[in-house]
């Protein structure tokens, strides 16, 4: 028995007693326990049953006691969830069997097990049940009881309507729904419900670390075929590993026994030699055709290896956020674009909508028709802000609509999986006066230049993080970037139309003697720029050119950036 009375079946026989019939099937009976002290402490009233029931119920209605529950030592219901009814005039009385156990609920004779405590509404009896698909089905069911004797029983399904989960698998029950409780409750004059639910299935991680696994190895043959088709790899087997040799001459069974095995070692070695021989060289890559061919097979190599990545280290298919001292919370996500980058922000909205953390999608529309509701499919509220001027300066706008203390920056050409922002987002948690990203940068040298992530891993650390990917507190960096003494840095911005993360980098750390950035490392980004082509930064040279310019007039203005943070500073993991 589970400590306290989560996920058990509880009945009160009287106002002064309560009891609790938790699921006890692997011993093979149905116990009652009442409570001594309650909800803490309680003792072994009766064995009800010498049944592996699960999924069971007792109800008290039009004068009888009722317990349903799925018998799962009979052959089939394990799978089926078939139903068994039994009755007493008492809780503590025998019990006995209903004389059509077990029990088809359906016109086709199937039946589905519990789901949650039957309910009594307007006189009738309703039971929940919940669609059969594993251990504990993927879907809830209603049904209404018009018939139960001792004799019979008849139950019809009515509608049930519960929205279903609009963010897919990261909803909190966007595996499977698999028990209601509902209620009325008199002092109110209310009904409740409450129901559970799974993000993902039972065993997922497993199975995804398995078939990661298994397309590392289907890649790493491919690999050594590749290799050995254009000649690159000749591998032959010594067949001297072969040679039957023992010991103990006097020991004729164990070297006979020997010799065999040695034998057909021996022949699965040189049929495997023959083979490498037949394959070697078989691709001439100095040929067009040759080349056609080594290029498809990188690509499939590729695929394979993107595959298993993402099964592996992609998250477990449903991104659960992270909790903070047991608590969750939620973000709001801002995006900066404009008319011609439409098409990237429809898969961005779609994409993102989804993430289980991402309370609304904030758009600042900076040029051109905004979009209508219609044209973006979203799980969450998205809000348009159509902008007065076309400025980056819009990027940081103060807007009073948000109702989340933490929004993300996050360019619409960036993609990157769902796990990695409830990463930063609980990396942020932990430290909210900070800007939390996934691109860093590191500012270096007399005067200041501007360097890519390359380098700052070469140097060992970094001072910026691009908030074009980055978490904040939107009250404290909105507030700094707008106070009186940044005007110098947007105009800049103005002028130069760029380096508005660079302002509000320096502007943290005129603020703090600390370190103001955190950096989170993605699993995996992609930059739909590349295939746009409406990038601002298409040439890089320059862009960094334009940054180390504005490095060296806001270090004039507001002083230097924070000391180098190290890589694999934090202890999470996460910053390598």
């Amino acid at each position: 028995m589970r400590s306290g009375i989560s996920r058990t079946h509880t009945c009160s026989a009287t106002i002064a007693r309560v009891y609790m019939m938790p699921e006890s099937s692997k011993n093979g009976d149905l116990r009652l326990y009442r409570a001594l002290d309650f909800p803490l402490k309680w003792t072994l009233e009766k064995v009800l049953l010498e049944k592996p029931l699960v999924d069971s119920v007792i109800i008290n209605f039009r004068g009888s006691y009722w317990l349903i529950g799925s018998d799962l030592s009979s052959y089939g219901a394990k799978q089926n969830g078939e139903l068994s009814i039994w009755y007493s005039s008492s809780p503590l009385a025998p019990w006995n069997p209903h004389r059509h156990n077990t029990i088809g609920s359906m016109d086709n004779g199937s039946s589905f097990r519990n789901g949650g405590r039957p309910f009594v509404y307007d006189g009738d009896l309703y039971r929940i049940g919940k669609q059969s698909g594993g251990v504990s089905g993927h879907s809830i069911k209603v049904f209404r009881v018009e018939i139960l004797t001792a004799n019979e029983y008849k139950e019809i399904e009515v509608p049930f309507v519960f929205d279903k989960p609009r963010k897919g698998r990261n909803a909190w029950n966007g595996a499977r729904s698999h028990h209601l409780d509902v209620q009325w409750l008199p002092s109110s004059q209310l009904w409740i419900g409450v129901m559970d639910g799974d993000r993902v299935s039972s065993n997922d991680s497993v199975h995804r670390l398995t078939i990661g696994y298994m397309f590392y190895g289907v890649t790493l043959l491919l690999v050594l075929l590749l290799g050995g088709l254009i000649g690159a790899i000749r591998c032959t087997i010594p067949l001297r590993w072969c040679v039957p040799h023992t010991e103990k001459r006097d020991d004729f069974f164990h070297s006979k026994q020997q010799f065999f095995l040695k034998y057909k070692l021996s022949s699965l070695f040189s049929s495997l030699n023959k083979l490498g021989s037949l394959l070697g060289g078989r691709i001439n890559y100095r040929t067009w055709k040759g080349r056609v061919y080594v290029v498809l097979v990188i690509l499939v190599l590729i695929f394979l290896t993107c595959l298993g990545t993402h099964c592996i280290y992609g998250g477990n298919g449903a991104e659960e956020p992270y909790p903070i001292k047991g608590r969750y919370s939620q973000f709001t996500l801002l995006t900066m674009t404009y008319d011609a980058r439409l098409w990237n922000l429809k898969m961005f909205v779609e994409h993102y909508s989804k993430c289980a953390s991402v309370r609304e999608i904030v758009v600042i529309w900076n040029k051109g028709r905004p979009p209508v509701q219609n044209e973006l499919k979203s799980a969450v509220p998205v809000r348009v802000r159509v902008e007065d001027k076309n400025t980056l300066n819009n990027r940081f706008n103060m807007d009073e609509k948000i109702k989340t203390r933490a929004v993300m920056e996050l360019d619409d050409d960036i993609m990157m999986p769902c796990d990695d922002l409830e990463r930063g987002f609980k990396v942020w948690r932990e430290h909210p006066d900070r800007i939390v990203g996934y691109y860093p940068r590191l500012a270096e040298g007399t005067p200041l230049e501007y360097r890519n992530e390359r380098y700052a891993r070469q140097q060992g650390g970094y001072n910026m993080v691009l908030t074009g990917a980055a978490f904040m507190d939107h009250g404290l960096a909105f507030e700094r970037y707008w106070s009186k003494k940044a005007e110098v840095g947007r105009k800049m911005v103005d002028s130069f139309f760029n380096c508005e993360d660079v302002l509000l980098n320096f502007l943290f750390a005129n603020a703090s003697s600390m370190s103001t950035v955190e950096y989170v490392k993605p699993a995996w980004a992609i930059d739909m720029s590349k295939f746009s082509g409406v990038a601002i930064s298409r040439n890089t040279q320059a862009h960094y050119h334009v940054r180390s310019k504005c490095l060296a007039k806001f270090s004039e203005v507001y002083g230097n950036l924070t000391a180098k943070r190290l890589f694999s500073s934090r202890g999470d993991g996460w910053d390598v």
